[in-house]
């Protein structure tokens, strides 16, 4: 276990791009855990008003700035990645069981199931992601658990497609055919056999999907059909302020490059999950 664990770090580290976005996901990802307790101040991330300090450049007391009400940017853009990782593993726990179980299905039975299944996710796919997002969001409130709902409905389907490919490729494999003529279940077949070989696409392409699903959720805020404030978000954040530009610039552009930031520390490191467990999309 310890000779793979060091050929795969090894196989991970030689592209140092990977290990920097490695740093980066773990670094916010403790930063929103322990957010209460790393933030300067974290009662901004609640309903908070201070006119007295409202609009303040970035100083050493407000290292990235307050916005027009007088609260802690810095505070608010870690609250928001808070909110913005909730939401990323919450859609893909979702989502990734619903299209794996389907791609399964329609690769190994063909036929009948395999038809209703990849036309029903063709369907799905050939509508633009974000445009079905705001179509769903249209019918909902726009609260946080249905901006979940309405990203996990456009999510399923790339996930379909993959492990669909996947279980086509491994159908006709001799250890898949000897463990039929033995007699195993399909059951068996499915979980024991297929599903564990297709692990490292699928984890692979949740890490890359993490960053894409934040995107997509800070879209949604942005065109005010996600999370509502006071609650903290950074798709909100940039809207908000991008009515105070160019005056108070640091309001929408702190949190704009906290979306970048944590998108491509999850496109980094999915880049070196792909090279350590040679999954090629």
């Amino acid at each position: 276990m310890w000779i793979f664990g060091s050929r795969a770090w090894y196989k991970f580290s030689r592209n140092p791009l990977s290990v920097v976005g490695l740093g980066i996901v773990v670094v916010i990802v403790l930063a929103a855990a322990f957010a209460p307790f790393v933030t300067p101040y974290p009662q901004h991330a609640r309903a908070f008003v201070d006119f007295a300090n409202a609009s303040l450049a970035p100083s050493s007391t407000y290292l990235l700035g307050t916005d027009v009400i007088g609260r802690d940017v810095l505070t608010r853009i870690i609250f928001g990645y808070r909110v913005s990782l909730m939401l990323g593993v919450v859609v893909l726990t979702i989502a990734v069981p619903i299209g794996v179980g389907l791609g399964l299905l329609a690769g190994y039975f063909g036929t009948r199931t395999e038809t209703v299944i990849m036309r029903i996710t063709d369907v799905f796919l050939a509508i633009p992601p974000l445009v079905l997002a705001l179509a769903i969001m249209g019918f909902l409130e726009p609260t946080l658990m249905n901006a979940m709902i309405a990203v996990a409905a456009m999510w399923w389907p790339w996930y379909t497609r993959l492990v669909y490919n996947i279980t086509r490729s491994l159908r006709h494999e001799g250890y898949v055919i000897a463990a039929e003529v033995v007699g195993a279940s399909h059951l068996h077949m499915l979980l024991r056999e297929i599903l564990p070989n297709a692990l490292p696409s699928i984890l692979t392409k949740m890490t890359l999907d993490l960053g894409f699903v934040i995107l997509i959720a800070s879209s949604l805020s942005f065109l005010g059909l996600g999370v509502q404030p006071p609650t903290p978000d950074l798709g909100s954040m940039v809207a908000k302020g991008a009515d105070y530009l160019p005056d108070i610039w640091w309001f929408p552009v702190f949190p704009g490059l906290a979306i970048l930031v944590i998108v491509l520390g999850f496109n980094l490191l999915g880049d070196g999950l792909r090279d350590m467990l040679d999954v090629d999309f």
